[in-house]
């Protein structure tokens, strides 16, 4: 008779976070009851990934299966949905866990119990996703005698269909090691926080139940398996949108872009460009330029050199992506490589002062030609994909009254293709992409001198480029509040400098700086979803003028409709930009931006 083997149990206490800076306080401590400080606190970001068969197996027998994305990594556990409680409050639950692949199906995962049960209960069929949370997790280590807890404040952000749904916080205490008793200490120091409320459930619960609330959660699809992917795979590549002026190709001024999934029935706005800045890049195609997993830039590099490597890495994926682009198979290539080519245009922004802006010329206008072409595909990409997002649960007499705002903009976007396609093809664009290849990996090449004293490294220069970078932001302030759509544009263009002044130095400047990097990212995504809204709602006015004529009643009116509806839109994120804006603005940031800084 054969025995059950007895599953791994994670024992922890769950508190939703009323009092952000209060809870933070945890994270500092030197004593916490009975606990003691074990080690400082660390940030990291993750996103993880719920997934289920199509009609729900998982669910079914009683399990929730998370796959984890943290950098190059991707980790699955299975955790029982039951739980039974224990000392003090806590939550004991069975979980199972192992390595995962990002792009393959479970019977393509290395071999562990988690896979094993995963594949007992979905067998072939294939895996979809349920709901997205991405976190930005502070933890650290107390310490009880040889008890050993994990407390960790999760800052959560639940996504479906690539939108930001709910955002909450969240404190846990896990048990790592020692005994379970130990936990009822913890336990009563945070029954009498009036920062802290009793959480029972797990994030997966308050996920679905926000998206209940919405109305999303019936919005599951069936699985579309390709090339070995899990079905319901989505991108996770994104960049912020920047201005398309005049002669960009974009859209119109402040029109912005927004992250595709793979998945055929949606292409929709990704709120995170985490997992874009630290997975591996992929190698060029002619294997002449090869670049390490992160563009490696330390303190003690001249400025114009650390500005050479951000540009050598970006400029590797800016060309790996052209093969797929080409083809046209996924929207996700036209997307990267546009990601690829902004990030350089922004290095040459942030580093370029230390070159002769004579000999470099070249290369930034080549820079913009090519991101010319690619935003004026993907800003069409974004278009088509948010109405079809909006339509997906439209009847389908509204859906056909919407088609002739949509055929207009599928024209604009095959056009804006072959002009992309054109300029891929030129000898021009060859040339430049060759000699470019040649600046980035020659040392020294282009650099002013510099005297002796001279201020040339970035343990030197960095201070002031990030204070002033986060001057500018702090300028809005006294007018946020009565901020128009431009005025917020023009903050999120400032956001987005701040962002890449740390971003771009990210190693020299240690970890700490991710938390920070993630708030100004926060701040972006919100007001990025605003101007994205503004230009639907600005095309779709347009359209409506100029093919008055042209419409039925039932098409002028289904079109307004969707016109208004990112009229409210705008207005709705207009109202409820203030926690986003003190996450960067407040006290708390400055005095850790402060530390950061120190440290070079």
């Amino acid at each position: 008779m054969s025995q059950e083997v007895e599953r791994p149990v994670e024992v922890e206490l769950k508190y939703r976070v009323v009092d952000l800076a209060g809870a933070e306080r945890y994270l500092v401590a030197e004593e916490i009851g009975s606990f003691s400080a074990g080690s400082a606190a660390r940030a990291s970001q993750f996103e993880d990934r719920y997934v289920d068969t199509a009609d729900g197996a998982m669910a079914r027998a009683g399990f929730a299966v998370r796959l984890r994305h943290s950098g190059s990594d991707t980790t699955v556990s299975v955790k029982a949905l039951a739980r039974t409680e224990g000392a003090g409050g806590s939550v004991r639950r069975e979980e199972l866990e192992g390595p995962a692949d990002r792009t393959a199906g479970p019977l393509d995962w290395p071999a562990s119990d988690a896979r094993s049960l995963v594949l007992e209960l979905a067998g072939d069929a294939p895996l979809v996703e349920v709901v997205t949370i991405r976190q930005l997790r502070r933890k650290r280590i107390v310490r009880d005698g040889e008890t050993r807890v994990e407390l960790s404040l999760d800052e959560v952000d639940v996504v479906a269909r690539s939108r930001v749904v709910d955002r909450f916080v969240e404190l846990e205490a896990e048990l790592v090691k020692g005994s379970e008793d130990r936990l009822a200490g913890l336990a009563a120091v945070f029954a009498v926080d009036p920062a802290l409320a009793p959480s029972s459930g797990s994030k997966l619960e308050a996920a679905l139940a926000a998206l209940g609330a919405r109305g999303d959660a019936r919005r599951r699809v069936a699985p579309q398996p390709t090339n070995g992917r899990i079905a319901g795979e989505s991108s996770t590549e994104a960049d912020l949108a920047e201005s398309s002026g005049p002669g960009s190709g974009g859209l119109a001024p402040g029109s912005g872009g927004l992250s595709p999934g793979t998945e055929r029935h949606e292409v929709v706005p990704s709120t995170s460009d985490m997992v874009e800045e630290t997975t591996e890049p992929p190698a060029s195609p002619d294997g002449r330029l090869v670049v390490g997993k992160t563009p490696g830039v330390t303190a003690d590099d001249h400025v114009a050199e650390a500005g050479r490597k951000v540009m050598r890495f970006h400029l590797a994926r800016m060309i790996a992506r052209e093969a797929g682009v080409r083809s046209g198979h996924d929207l996700a290539d036209v997307h990267a490589m546009r990601v690829a080519t902004r990030r350089q245009r922004a290095a040459w922004r942030v580093f370029g002062a230390a070159f002769r802006a004579g000999r470099t010329k070249r290369y930034r206008s080549g820079l913009r030609e090519v991101a010319a072409r690619l935003g004026a595909v993907r800003d069409l990409d974004v278009l088509l994909g948010a109405a079809d997002v909006y339509r997906a649960d439209l009847p389908i007499t509204e859906q056909r009254a919407l088609e002739p705002l949509l055929a207009d903009w599928r024209t604009h976007r095959d056009d804006a293709r072959v002009l992309l396609i054109r300029e891929l093809d030129s000898e021009g664009f060859r040339r430049w992409v060759d000699d470019y290849r040649d600046f980035v990996r020659t040392e020294g090449a282009a650099v002013l001198p510099v005297g002796p004293t001279q201020p040339h490294r970035i343990r030197d220069t960095t201070a002031s480029r990030i204070w002033t970078a986060y001057e500018h932001v702090r300028g809005y302030e006294p007018v946020l509040r009565w901020s128009d759509v431009e005025t917020l544009h023009e903050l999120r263009i400032a956001g987005k400098w701040l962002r890449y002044s740390l971003e771009f130095v990210r190693e020299a400047l240690g970890d700490d700086s991710a938390p920070l990097i993630a708030r100004v990212t926060a701040l972006q995504d919100h007001l990025g979803l605003l101007n994205d809204a503004d230009v639907a709602a600005s095309m779709a006015r347009t359209f409506l003028v100029e093919h008055a004529g042209d419409l039925s009643a039932v098409e002028s009116a289904a079109i307004g409709r969707y016109l208004v509806s990112r009229e409210r839109e705008v207005a709705r994120l207009r109202r409820s930009v203030g926690p986003a804006w003190r996450g960067v603005a407040g006290i708390g940031f400055r005095r850790a931006l402060g530390r950061v800084v120190a440290g070079l």
